[in-house]
């Protein structure tokens, strides 16, 4: 008989054991991605939000989450996240075990106000996509992976390729207002104000990342900005770079750019010995996803559900 109990610390190593088995899988779909022997696994205890499936003493699946925040995704809506290795299942009905973990999990979220839910699942994991799906969960973002290996593209007649210094990041400035509102058109629609996007640009330039220009006289044209981490844990490893911005002037846009300056981070990327490179992005910013799909490969679905305000009514 299965029982659905609150996730404590005792549960942690066998939560520990599934959400490594549950990379391992994606792993041997995805080989760009790093090989990870123990996952740092966060505590998930303390705020009392998590769930434990077990069938006696085999726990089957646990579905846990971060601290919730106010205003998440810049809605009025409480949110919290479940990162991929804040939950996992055993391969035997995996679906249903996932849809009773969030039935349990939900109920309890809601309890606490938190009506903006969003969970990060292994892009193979066919039986966890349909449960959360079925549970009213759509596509947000992707995290993807390539290996650090250069591929073929046009040449690009008149365009040279540089890293720019930390005192010449200014230079992309234009470009990352460019990107800034483009995000918020449609059907992105993550629209902020200008006060936001100046901080948000001034964070951005004082981050410690390389960025990587693509020349037109001189003058950036396109940009590919490059740290060592990411959201998700296996960017933590010490082998994998991860994009944490890119964008390319529209009148640019088609001509082998893009692909030249990707191939230009990789060369360099390999002088330092990096084996894998990393990329999150929003699936609804049509025109650079389609960019990413073509030269990287998804490894992890970012789903999120917006529950309406009428649940929160007593």
């Amino acid at each position: 008989m299965t029982t659905i109990l609150a996730f404590t610390k005792h549960h942690i190593e066998k939560a520990r054991e599934l959400a490594l088995a549950n990379y391992n899988e994606e792993r041997s779909v995805v080989t760009a991605l790093p090989q990870i022997d123990v996952i740092s696994f966060d505590d998930f205890t303390d705020n009392e939000l998590g769930v434990a499936m077990f069938d006696g003493e085999k726990m089957l699946g646990f579905l846990c989450c971060y601290d919730p925040w106010d205003n998440a995704f810049d809605s009025t809506a409480k949110g919290t996240f479940t990162p991929t290795h804040a939950h996992g299942a055993i391969s035997e009905n995996r679906g249903m075990i996932y849809k009773k973990l969030y039935q349990a999990a939900a109920e309890i979220w809601v309890k606490h106000g938190i009506t903006y839910h969003s969970v990060g699942l292994y892009a193979h994991d066919l039986q966890a996509k349909d449960a959360f799906f079925a549970c009213g969960f759509g596509l947000r973002c992707i995290d993807a992976v390539r290996p650090v290996a250069n591929f073929a593209y046009p040449v690009c007649e008149g365009i040279t390729f540089d890293e720019l210094a930390k005192t010449e990041v200014s230079q992309i400035r234009d470009m990352r207002n460019a990107l800034s509102i483009h995000l918020g058109e449609s059907p992105c629609f993550m629209r902020g104000t200008i006060a936001d996007r100046e901080s948000w640009i001034a964070r951005a330039e004082s981050r410690d990342s390389r960025v990587f220009v693509a020349l037109h006289d001189d003058l950036p044209i396109a940009f590919i900005e490059v740290k060592s981490d990411g959201e998700h844990f296996a960017t933590w490893e010490n082998s994998m770079q991860n994009i944490c911005g890119a964008f390319c002037l529209p009148v640019y846009r088609g001509k082998g750019i893009m692909q030249g300056l990707l191939n230009h981070v990789i060369t360099q990327l390999k002088v330092d010995k990096v084996n894998s490179l990393g990329v999150d992005f929003e699936s609804f910013n049509l025109s650079s996803s389609g960019f990413w799909l073509k030269h990287f490969t998804a490894y992890s679905y970012g789903v999120t559900r917006r529950i309406d305000e009428c649940a929160l009514m007593s």
